[in-house]
């Protein structure tokens, strides 16, 4: 099996609400299972919550106009996971691409156990944005770039 995987999903919504709810971290209960299953509590520069992993710590990148929504996971064991994930504007709608990269030790069950993780959380984001439209990120709104 590879060793970087590019999971995607198309949403049919405008990439700035699809960036405004992925990027607010009290969303990602409803849309991150394999990162959160709990509410998020900030902690200094980062955001803690309980994982099926266990207890994580996660860092996000700064709000941009360009889409970018890459995060830091630091696990119970202390090793710290880059998530690259980006919102791209394709046609009227997004296309978000998340980028899962094969970690030291993980074998080829445990990586596709992963990949269907990610596969299963963007197609909650998509089907909480398409089916609540506007509502669903109508809280978070920004207009930026990605626009």
């Amino acid at each position: 099996m590879r060793d970087v995987h590019h999971v995607t999903v198309s949403i049919d919504r405008p990439p700035r609400e699809v960036y405004a709810f992925a990027a607010d971290p009290r969303n990602l209960p409803r849309w991150a299972a394999g990162l959160a299953r709990s509410e998020l509590r900030p902690a200094g520069d980062a955001w803690v919550a309980e994982s099926p992993m266990g207890r994580v710590c996660i860092r996000f990148v700064e709000r941009n106009d360009l889409g970018v929504l890459d995060h830091d996971v630091t696990l119970p064991s202390g090793e710290t996971v880059h998530n690259p994930l980006r919102v791209l504007r394709r046609g009227e709608g997004s296309e978000v691409v998340f980028t899962l990269f094969r970690r030291p030790g993980v074998g080829d069950e445990e990586l596709a156990r992963d990949r269907e993780a990610v596969e299963r959380d963007l197609g909650t984001l998509k089907e909480l944005l398409e089916a609540g439209g506007r509502r669903a990120g109508e809280r978070n709104v920004d207009r930026g770039a990605i626009d």
